[in-house]
């Protein structure tokens, strides 16, 4: 019998709760213990393994300085049938930017100040992304 897996909207909201919380330096620890539970309910919570209740949303919100409205932004389409789209959808851009490398990739690029260096990084990583067929 395999284990049930986690609800796209509940993987999201977690996944949002998990950015916003590497993005202000807070550890699991001591989030959970603002909210006065353990780290690993946190990290059940930011997989999206444990569904998160109206009332301790509303909690991670204002310990984390956000709207609760914050963690649905981008969340997926529940009548969707799961179809392609011309790219990342939303929760999967969600997803990187709550992991390590999204979060300090992040950081880095907006510490660039020039526009004109802006723009030469996105064209290398564009180019890296999808490299011109060889000669």
């Amino acid at each position: 019998m395999s284990a049930k897996s986690p609800n796209p909207t509940d993987k999201h909201v977690g996944a949002r709760v998990r950015m916003r919380r590497m993005m202000i330096g807070m550890s699991q620890e001591k989030l959970g213990d603002a909210l006065g539970i353990t780290f690993q309910q946190v990290q059940k919570y930011e997989k999206g393994t444990n569904r998160i209740g109206a009332s301790r949303l509303q909690q991670i919100a204002k310990t984390l300085g956000v709207s609760v409205s914050f963690f649905f932004e981008g969340a997926p389409d529940i009548g969707d049938a799961g179809g392609f789209a011309d790219g990342p959808s939303p929760a999967y851009v969600a997803e990187f930017l709550a992991s390590s490398e999204g979060l300090a990739l992040t950081r880095a690029f907006t510490r660039i100040k020039s526009p004109n260096v802006r723009r030469r990084v996105v064209d290398l990583i564009e180019e890296l992304a999808d490299p011109p067929p060889p000669n």
